[in-house]
């Protein structure tokens, strides 16, 4: 089947975004300051949480990444696998998150903070900048890929105006706005796939004729890679959500425990229907358009289904997007804020010029996430690289302060050093040997590093010294 763009699935679009904008507008008439901004005052409840961890987690990296990619280019079977570390990382997060609210901090890198001292911090922000920078940036080519399906109008400019989305409805009302944007749009992908998985497999002939039309090795356990190399698609989605600082600021936002355990498991129910969907669709989407860009697979089924069934659809995936990316930037941007710029440039700062610094920040780092997003060849590679960054730099270390009271200072901030210098060594200077995702070494080096460390120092002397720059 030939590709065509069909430019009147851009009305749902349109329709999309003035609503998405109209509720950031009204919303961010209730902001009060900044933990209103950063937390949304700690009033979610379950339903609003629910929704909103689902559309944060559920972004471009599953629409144009993730399960989209793996099914195009490997296979069903590598592509359902990709469920699986969601689906693990939700049960520990159950388990860890009436501890994170016990924290009451706006970032991640405060948790880090308050059990490994000042110098964790600063790595961390810079960590958690670098990361989510990244997802932002393909958050914004997915929305490139939407405008073009619809319009033929380029990747780039429909990039351009992704950002510019991604950007305003993230500094209008921060995290007031995008839970109730992120709520809309997580049951509207939920609508949109139950009508479109069966849809898609009688258009393109039924299941039979659909495994007819995609190579052998599609059909295989792995697709034709290997199992380290499987290994390595694997690792990096786990280790980001077990320390995704938007995750950990969402279940700091709940109005309870209660609250934050009802919205946990809605958002593990929800996730066994729709990463499965998205696997289906994304196959169907190779037996119909074998040419295409992987990250387009599921978008392009939009054009070959009835008008209304591929724009709600489209809908549904541009809202992922825009919510993921604006979740994502709001999030960096409150660490350059509160671990940066409160405290070193301005320790006085009031809750007003606070809450102005954010706003700031998310246009400056919007537009970096924009630039950077020409760097990298396809929008599973950014993701890969985004995601490790984080989970072999961050996660070690912040699990550790759970579940390993031992732990101390130098084996915190050496484990993250490690983490983060393993995977841009493999990825960057040694061009990711073995066509192997630096996960596959650099977590193993991180836990290794935390767990010699913190055994090798922990004596008298430094536990008195850890416990003195915790101070």
């Amino acid at each position: 089947m030939e590709l065509t763009q069909d430019p009147t699935l851009l009305w749902f679009i349109a329709i999309y975004g003035i609503i998405m904008v109209g509720i950031g507008i009204f919303m961010s008439k209730k902001v009060a300051g900044s933990e209103d901004f950063v937390l949304a005052g700690k009033s979610l409840g379950p339903f609003v949480l629910m929704g909103t961890l689902l559309a944060t987690w559920t972004g471009s990296g599953s629409i144009s990444g993730g399960e989209t990619s793996m099914a195009f280019s490997y296979g069903i079977l590598p592509s359902l696998m990709m469920m699986l570390p969601t689906l693990v990382g939700i049960i520990v997060l159950y388990v860890v998150a009436p501890k994170i609210r016990a924290y009451g901090k706006f970032t991640v890198s405060g948790i880090l903070e308050a059990k490994y001292g000042r110098t964790s911090r600063n790595i961390a922000s810079v960590i958690i900048i670098l990361a989510y920078v990244g997802i932002v940036s393909y958050q914004m080519k997915g929305f490139g890929f939407i405008l073009n399906l619809t319009t033929g109008m380029t990747v780039q400019t429909g990039t351009l105006i992704g950002a510019i989305m991604i950007i305003f409805l993230a500094m209008i009302g921060g995290l007031r706005s995008v839970s109730q944007t992120d709520a809309i749009s997580g049951f509207l992908m939920v609508g949109g796939l139950i009508v479109t998985v069966p849809t898609i497999i009688f258009i393109a002939g039924g299941w039979s004729e659909i495994v007819a039309n995609v190579p052998e090795t599609h059909m295989s356990a792995t697709g034709g890679l290997t199992t380290i190399q499987m290994i390595g698609y694997l690792l990096p989605s786990l280790f980001l959500l077990l320390g995704d600082q938007n995750m950990y600021q969402r279940l700091a936002s709940s109005k309870g425990d209660k609250s934050a355990k009802r919205a946990q498991l809605g958002w593990l129910i929800a996730m066994l229907f729709i990463s499965p969907s998205i696997s289906i669709i994304a196959f169907a989407s190779r037996s119909l358009f074998p040419n295409i860009d992987p990250g387009m697979a599921l978008m392009a089924t939009t054009v070959a289904m009835p008008v209304a069934v591929g724009g709600i659809l489209l809908a549904a995936a541009a809202s992922f997007i825009i919510t993921t990316g604006n979740s994502y930037l709001l999030s960096a941007a409150t660490n350059l804020t509160y671990d940066l710029y409160g405290k070193y440039m301005n320790e006085e700062a009031s809750d007003k010029k606070l809450l102005s610094m954010t706003r700031i920040f998310i246009v400056a780092l919007g537009l970096f996430a924009f630039l950077i997003i020409s760097y990298f060849p396809t929008v599973l590679s950014v993701q890969m690289y985004a995601y490790t960054v984080y989970g072999a730099g961050l996660t070690p270390a912040l699990l550790a302060v759970f579940f390993w009271k031992r732990v101390n200072s130098i084996g915190g901030i050496s484990s993250m050093v490690a983490g983060v210098v393993t995977t841009l060594t493999w990825e960057v200077i040694l061009q990711k040997p073995f066509e192997v995702n630096s996960v596959v070494v650099a977590v193993p080096v991180a836990v290794i590093v935390l767990i010699v460390a913190t055994l090798l120092t922990t004596n008298d002397h430094y536990q008195t010294r850890e416990a003195t720059s915790n101070a």
